[in-house]
């Protein structure tokens, strides 16, 4: 045996262990040195492990996925969990205790079952799955008591989600040091090379920004993109321990490139007839694409795996009899070795993908760098590798200036505000601190962000050179169906926010009465999991579209309507589900407000960075992603002729959506008025029955009102049968005091422009109008001619409703009868500072409507909101501020009149926001000295920044979104009122 190549020896034990997800796994011993390598499938195993008769070799997960989702076997979600076991205990995966526990108490679900006290403890007394156990011991079993009735695959499967929310998933490190001598750390995942400081992250290198990746001795080198490196040096080195660990390293990061980013396994490189220069090695396993295709559609048949729980104080490797063994040694149990010919059979029947790699980077040592090697890069087209272009797995890709990439000793040294030890590492323990929002535009380059951003498999733009046959009908197409995937990740992200985050969150304080959490999670949780699969359709069909460009062939690949189609029709089946969700806000509203320590965890968890909008608005997403879909599709039948191939497709799924949408119309709106009060009932102190019967939200603002003192600053609130008017608490709360309540049976409005103040007639007020009810009358002055028409137009519309409406009671119990101008509590109110930064300032999520209306001096109205929810928009954008020269790599989302910026599509909460309410949108002048293609500018006052999108359709889609929910329906904003 240990003559025999190390692919013999793992078909082996694949047979063995009866795995079809073998290509995830591999065999690693340890060397003299004390780190791990893989054994190479290509090479004798004499030639790789030194007195192999003694050796001992050890199962484990070699590629980690970033979604364990795309696991398609119990059995290989068990092996995962057990490697994320031994990554507990190895202190390999750091945590927040509390996660560490939870993480703890499922793999004890998974292994004896439900909570039984006694046989916890002496479990747990005879097994670690935690360093220093004892000190959380109370915790696994206070998490263990919850999950009674939890399968051993369900608790694998929970296992895998939480730990997949880690910042250390999956990572392996290897020490290394910089230029300037600096200790750091190096490791590599599916998106590229990564480096940290202890267990912080510092830079990201993804494959897309990378051209080569070499070594020469301890040297490890990273050589970027041209465009990427921008003023700086286009080689970063890192120094490591010794050149066997070099070159070890190097060996991971070829094999995770060519597993995560090619779409077929590379070529073996041709041996030289005489002599060679530098390593010959290369990945020869399949990809996960191939791994994915090949148990998906070859139907393949593997002997049921069935889970029995242990009550025995044994350990795991005894537990059941089909139970991976840990290691392997070459004295016992491979005597029986299959020839040659059956295991190449058995490893490499996979049916090879027509479409061509992704153009992966050079992956060479230093000595090979007079000479091109012949790498998976070279059967794409000489002149696009001359370029060094490259194709990303899910999008298109173009040359591009993108953010700059610095030099070790800068990039490395550079601070970037990270997220809290205990954000960072667990969902369940999120730093309450609010957002940081963007600073002024005359700030240079954003403090967020590092300058090398990562783009994990986003889009990379080019102002230079167009992408080609942009203006076809099937390019159009593309984009709409590019538009339909990036809004479904985000889509999918705010789903988790709920079942995932938010579940963890009432679970571990035990917050949320058991009917409710039926309610709640069992409406969202079948949505979850069929746009789960919806989404994994789109990314498969948008690689094979790009795929059959960069190929230059046609057809098939190039369309969207029948996954489009079948995913409509099987949305029809949830309608049940969604007429339901008024329900489910009314209870928790409900239940939130019965219950101290639910009311507690809701607050609480709105404060975490996770949830970015109020937590009630994303019981609305399903809903309204409803009206997405009508609309791209919409927007995709238009492009088409009524010859195209797929435009019958995305007819008749247009008109499935349509049947559902207009059965849930009715619903929707009710549930966004609904959403809306239990907002503002939230935000307001003063008044505590603002969800009644028959009460609609109309319009949200600020306006300034005369008091003894002047005028003052006030928020308003209309709505169908009074007008509230509030002042904000002490700086940086989050509530606004109501200062007192208007009917509006019988109000009178009086407009005179200009007034005059009384007593002060050489002191005139601009849009001003007066507002007379309940025998008191209130002056009030708005910021614009344009906000005073938006008043007065929904007041007199309200006003005429309310007359030929029903009486109602306007007794609210704790509020505040209006008070006339002279009050005391009036002159006492605390004041807001004016316009300036509308993040940090406390506790609370300062880019929600209600605080930017009052920051902006603006006011929006439930039209607006209507409006906004149809003008969503997600993608990848580069940025830009005013007096700076880079540009920035974002994925930014629009949404809730708000751009919210990630690194990638992949994080978990935003880094920073920029409310849009006030700003402006057009095409930089040519004294903005910006000379780029498709790019948009932003301005409120001095404020300005710039967005360059990848192509002209995304261009104008940003623009239309922004301008769409960024005024009112049929009023287009004029620059002189602006001011």
């Amino acid at each position: 045996m240990p003559k025999r190549d190390g692919q013999t020896l793992l078909t082996q034990v694949w047979r063995r262990l009866n795995l079809t997800e073998c290509d995830y796994f591999g065999l690693e011993f340890q060397h003299p040195r004390s780190y791990w390598i893989w054994l190479e499938p290509m090479k004798p195993i004499v030639r790789q492990v030194r007195r192999p008769k003694g050796a001992s070799l050890r199962l484990a997960v070699k590629f980690f996925p970033p979604d364990p989702g795309q696991l398609q076997d119990d059995y290989t979600r068990y092996l995962f969990a057990l490697q994320l076991k031994r990554d507990l205990l190895e202190e390999r995966l750091p945590c927040a205790d509390t996660t560490a526990a939870l993480l703890a108490s499922h793999l004890l679900q998974s292994e004896i079952g439900d909570y039984d006290e006694t046989l916890d403890r002496e479990h747990l007394k005879a097994n670690e799955y935690l360093p220093s156990q004892e000190h959380s011991l109370e915790k696994i079993l206070e998490f263990h008591r919850k999950h009674t009735g939890q399968t051993p695959a369900e608790s694998d499967f929970q296992v895998l989600e939480i730990a997949r929310k880690l910042e250390m998933y999956g990572l392996r490190f290897h020490r290394a040091s910089d230029r300037e001598g600096a200790r750091i750390n190096l490791a590599v995942s599916h998106m590229g090379v990564l480096v940290f400081q202890g267990t912080t992250k510092i830079n990201t290198f993804n494959w897309s920004r990378v051209r080569k990746l070499s070594f020469k001795r301890k040297r490890f080198l990273i050589k970027l993109h041209a465009e990427v490196r921008g003023p700086y040096q286009d080689t970063l080195e890192f120094l490591l321990g010794s050149r066997d660990e070099c070159k070890n390293f190097w060996k991971i990061c070829v094999e995770y490139h060519s597993f995560f980013r090619l779409f077929d396994q590379p070529k073996a490189k041709a041996k030289a007839v005489f002599f060679s220069r530098g390593s010959s090695f290369r990945y020869s396993g399949r990809t996960q694409k191939q791994l994915v295709d090949y148990v998906r559609d070859s139907g393949v048949k593997r002997v049921p795996y069935e889970r029995r729980h242990s009550k025995t104080r044994m350990s795991i490797r005894a537990l059941t009899a089909d139970l991976p063994r840990q290691s392997i040694s070459f004295t016992e149990g491979m005597r029986t070795s299959a020839s040659p010919s059956s295991t190449n059979v058995s490893f490499y029947s996979v049916p090879t993908s027509p479409l061509a790699p992704r153009g992966p980077p050079d992956f060479k040592d230093s000595s090979d760098s007079l000479t091109e090697p012949q790498t998976p890069d070279a059967r794409r087209p000489a002149a696009e590798r001359s370029s060094g272009a490259a194709t990303d797995g899910n999008t298109r890709r173009a040359r591009s200036p993108g953010p700059p990439a610095l030099q070790p000793c800068q990039g490395l040294s550079m601070e970037s505000p990270q997220p809290s030890p205990s954000t960072r590492k667990s969902p369940l323990s999120l730093s309450p601190a609010s957002q940081v929002t963007l600073g002024p535009a005359g700030q240079g380059l954003c403090p967020l962000l590092s300058p090398a951003l990562s783009d994990a498999g986003g889009a990379r733009m080019d102002g230079e050179e167009e992408l080609k046959h942009k203006s076809t009908t099937a390019d159009e197409a593309y984009f709409i169906a590019k538009e339909i995937l990036a809004t479904e990740r985000t889509y999918l992200k705010d789903l988790e926010v709920l079942t995932v985050w938010f579940r963890s969150a009432v679970v571990k304080e035990d917050a949320m009465p058991a009917d409710l959490m039926t309610l709640l999670f069992s409406n969202i949780d079948p949505i979850y999991e069929f746009h789960r699969g919806f989404l994994r359709e789109v990314e498969q069909r948008l690689t094979l579209w790009e795929g059959s460009s960069s190929t230059r062939a046609t057809g098939g690949h190039q369309r969207i309507g029948d996954i489009l189609l079948r995913n409509m029709h099987q949305l029809k089946e949830f309608t049940s589900y969604f007429q339901r969700h008024d329900e489910v806000l009314t209870e928790l509203e409900k239940a939130t407000r019965r219950f101290k320590k639910l009311e507690t965890v809701y607050k609480e968890f709105e404060l975490q960075k996770v949830c970015y909008l109020p937590l009630n608005s994303f019981l609305l997403k399903p809903i309204q992603r409803l009206v997405h879909y009508r609309l791209l599709l919409s927007r995709l039948c238009a492009r088409y002729a009524p010859a195209h191939p797929d435009y019958a497709d995305c007819r008749d799924a247009l008109q499935a959506i349509t049947e559902v949408t207009s059965t849930l119309q009715h619903s929707l709106a009710r549930l966004e008025n609904l959403q809306k009060l239990t907002e503002l009932q939230h935000d307001l102190v003063g008044v505590e029955n603002l969800i009644t019967p028959g009460r609609e939200f109309i319009r949200e603002g600020c306006l300034h009102k005369l008091t003894k003192k002047g005028m003052q600053q006030r928020m308003f609130f209309l709505f169908s049968d009074m007008l509230l008017y509030s002042s904000q608490g002490v700086t940086g709360t989050s509530h606004f005091r109501i200062r007192g309540l208007l009917p509006l049976r019988g109000m009178l409005l009086i407009v005179l422009d200009p007034p005059v103040e009384e007593g002060e007639p050489e002191r005139s007020v601009p849009h001003c109008f007066t507002i007379c009810a309940a025998q008191k009358t209130v002056v009030v002055a708005a910021s614009t001619r344009l906000e005073k028409e938006k008043w007065l137009c929904d007041l007199n519309t309200a006003i005429d409703a309310a007359k030929s409406g029903s009486d109602q009671s306007l007794a609210l119990p704790g509020s505040v009868v209006c008070a006339p101008p002279h009050r005391s509590s009036e002159e006492a109110a605390p004041e807001q500072e004016s316009e300036g930064a509308l993040e940090g300032q406390g506790q609370h999520r300062a880019n929600t409507t209600v605080h930017v209306c009052w920051h902006r001096n603006a006011s929006i109205s439930r039209a607006d909101h209507s409006a906004a929810v149809e003008n969503q928009l997600s993608g990848y954008l580069l940025r830009k501020f005013k007096n700076s020269n880079g540009w920035q790599k974002l994925w930014v989302v629009f949404t809730n009149f708000c751009l919210f910026f990630y690194k990638t599509h992949q994080d978990d909460y935003p880094l920073a926001s920029l409310p849009l309410l006030g700003y402006s949108v057009s095409v930089p002048k040519e004294a903005d000295g910006v000379h780029k293609q498709h790019v948009f500018k932003l301005q409120f006052k001095s404020h300005v920044y710039f967005f360059r999108a990848e192509s002209k359709y995304t261009f104008g889609r940003w623009m239309e979104v922004i301008e769409r929910a960024g005024s009112s329906p049929g009023r287009a904003r004029r620059p002189e009122e602006e001011a």
